[in-house]
């Protein structure tokens, strides 16, 4: 069966890949192309909304997509699980929300690593870099990284305080008990670490993404699971089933 899709941001960088990956799938064909003029109206009928915008528009285009009983899979940055358990309330029917961080495999088994390892350490920190253009902070890949590691650790009985002095601002934002420092500068495409440090040893899980191409396979395989998933999904790692 091929699947229609719906690419809302059609004209940014994670909207083009998008466009590039369904013009060359047998399998999935493109429905419309929207950019920031477009009505959502135009959306209706695909089988899968792809949304790659900004945390506002995202919002806009999921409360669309449930009221359509339709499929949209989210690719903005920003989610929490608070917000998307809002929006789990919301859905009825066949309709779904898909929601990934991010669509990289390695970047998906980095944040897997860390969330591990957070339950033997309690001295942890997240630096994430994305180039110059990217306006959020922190990315949705640190905030869901930080939520992982806070449910990991919480299920192995670790309360300790990861953070001393909560409140200074240059300690980073705390998510989830854990300091993100956000960096945006030119000359990266996106790279996180996650540093955990221990007596006297330091263990540092890091991904870095050489440009968007990394993100193509995660996108394929994520909007074949859209089209048949219901209800509310996070993370490439329920996606792969990893």
């Amino acid at each position: 069966m091929t699947i229609k899709v719906a690419v809302i941001g059609a004209t940014g960088r994670m909207g083009k890949l998008a466009l590039d990956i369904i013009k060359g799938s047998s399998d999935l064909a493109l429905h419309a192309a929207l950019d920031s003029k477009s009505e959502l109206s135009q959306a209706l009928g695909a089988d899968v909304i792809f949304e790659a915008t900004n945390l506002e528009v995202s919002k806009s285009v999921v409360d669309f997509a449930i009221q359509n009983n339709m499929k949209v899979l989210v690719a903005t940055s920003g989610w929490t699980e608070s917000a998307l358990a809002e929006v789990s309330t919301k859905l009825s029917g066949s309709g779904a929300v898909v929601v990934v961080p991010n669509f990289s495999v390695g970047s998906t088994l980095a944040t897997k690593f860390a969330a591990e390892a957070a339950k033997y350490f309690d001295s942890i920190e997240i630096i994430e870099t994305h180039h110059a253009g990217k306006l959020d902070s922190p990315s949705g890949t640190a905030i869901r990284t930080a939520e992982m590691i806070s449910s990991s650790r919480e299920e192995a009985g670790r309360t300790q305080s990861l953070i001393p002095g909560v409140g200074q601002s240059a300690r980073g934002e705390v998510v989830s008990g854990v300091p993100i420092h956000s960096l945006r500068i030119n000359g990266v495409s996106a790279k996180q670490e996650v540093n955990l440090g221990g007596a006297d040893e330091l263990l540092t899980i890091s991904h870095t993404a050489g440009s968007v191409n990394a993100y193509a396979h995660g996108i394929h395989e994520s909007i074949r699971f859209t089209a048949k998933a219901t209800g509310v999904t996070l993370g490439l790692n329920k996606v792969l089933g990893i």
